[in-house]
C-alpha cells in the first residue's frame, strides 16, 4: 500500500509526464527548423519543475525543495525535502528519443525514502519506499541474477561537451567492455538506474552527477535487492555524485575495475 506522500509524488510525476509528452510530439516537429527545438525544450522542461512544485508543495507547504531548475529552497520541516528533475535526458528529448523520465525522490534526515521516475514516452513508472520494494507500473522488481561480468551489461554517462572526467571515463570503458557483454550509454542517469532495479542493466557508474539526477534511483535499486555505492568506498553517493550500482553478485567484480583509476 503506497503512503500518502507517495501518491502526491506519482500524481505530480504523472502531471508533468502528460505535459511533457504533449510537448515531445510538437519537438518531432521543429527538428527540421532552422532555430531547432532548443528554446522549446527549455520551456517544456521549466513548465514541468513548475507543475510539480506546485502539486508537492502544495500538498506538503513546509517540506524543503532541490530542483534541477529552480535550485534549493529551505523549508519549514529542515528533516524532508523533495529532490527533483523535470526531464532527466534533456538531450534526449531535445533530439526526439522516446528516452527520458520525470524524477522525484524525498529525502527524510539525509536519506531517500522514497522515490518515483516515470518515464512518459513508455508509459512506464517506477515507484519505491524505503522497506517496502519497487515497482514497475505495479510489478515487483528484483535487480538481475547475473554472476558472471561476460554475460552482464552495464550502463553510464560519458562526458560530453567538456562536462565531466572524460579521460577517466574512456579508461573505464576500455577496462571494462574487453570483459562484459557491452556497455550502453543512453543519456538518462534516472533510467539508467531504474533498468539497474528492473535488471534490464546489470550495473551502473557514472563519475560527475547531480543528486537530482540519481537521488530515486539510488533509492529503486536497493529496495530492488541491489547495491548502491560511492566509487570511492567512504563515499555518500548522493553527496559525491560519483556512484556504482549492481546485483550483489556482480558489484565486487565491477567495482574492481571501477575503483582502479580512483
Amino acid at each position: 500500500m503506497a503512503s500518502a506522500n507517495l501518491n502526491i509524488m506519482i500524481k505530480a510525476a504523472r502531471k508533468a509526464g502528460r505535459s511533457l509528452v504533449k510537448d515531445f510530439r510538437e519537438v518531432e516537429n521543429l527538428q527540421v527548423s532552422i532555430k531547432g527545438a532548443g528554446d522549446f525544450v527549455t520551456r517544456a522542461d521549466r513548465e514541468a519543475e513548475r507543475i510539480i512544485k506546485e502539486e508537492l508543495r502544495g500538498a506538503r507547504p513546509s517540506y524543503g525543495w532541490l530542483g534541477e531548475e529552480t535550485g534549493e529552497e529551505a523549508g519549514e520541516d529542515p528533516t524532508r525535502r523533495w529532490i527533483v528533475d523535470p526531464l532527466d535526458g534533456t538531450t534526449n528529448f531535445l533530439h526526439g528519443l522516446p528516452h527520458w523520465a520525470v524524477s522525484i525522490a524525498l529525502e527524510h534526515k539525509g536519506d531517500i525514502v522514497a522515490a518515483v521516475i516515470f518515464d512518459a514516452a513508455k508509459d512506464e513508472i517506477y515507484t519505491a519506499e524505503k522497506g517496502s520494494g519497487a515497482f514497475m507500473n505495479d510489478q515487483r522488481l528484483r535487480v538481475s541474477g547475473r554472476t558472471r561480468l561476460g554475460e552482464s551489461v552495464f550502463a553510464t554517462g560519458i562526458p560530453f561537451a567538456g562536462h565531466g572526467p572524460l579521460p577517466a571515463a574512456l579508461q573505464d570503458l576500455a577496462q571494462l567492455m574487453p570483459v562484459t557483454a557491452g556497455v550502453r550509454r543512453f543519456g538518462a542517469a534516472s533510467l539508467d538506474l531504474a533498468y539497474v532495479a528492473a535488471g534490464r542493466f546489470d550495473g551502473y557508474w557514472e563519475r560527475g552527477v547531480k543528486s537530482w539526477d540519481v537521488a530515486a534511483g539510488i533509492l529503486m535499486v536497493r529496495e530492488a535487492g541491489g547495491f548502491v555505492h560511492g566509487i570511492r568506498e567512504n563515499d555518500d553517493p548522493l553527496e559525491s555524485g560519483r556512484l556504482i550500482a549492481a546485483n550483489p553478485q556482480l558489484m565486487e567484480p565491477f567495482a574492481k575495475i571501477i575503483r582502479a583509476r580512483d
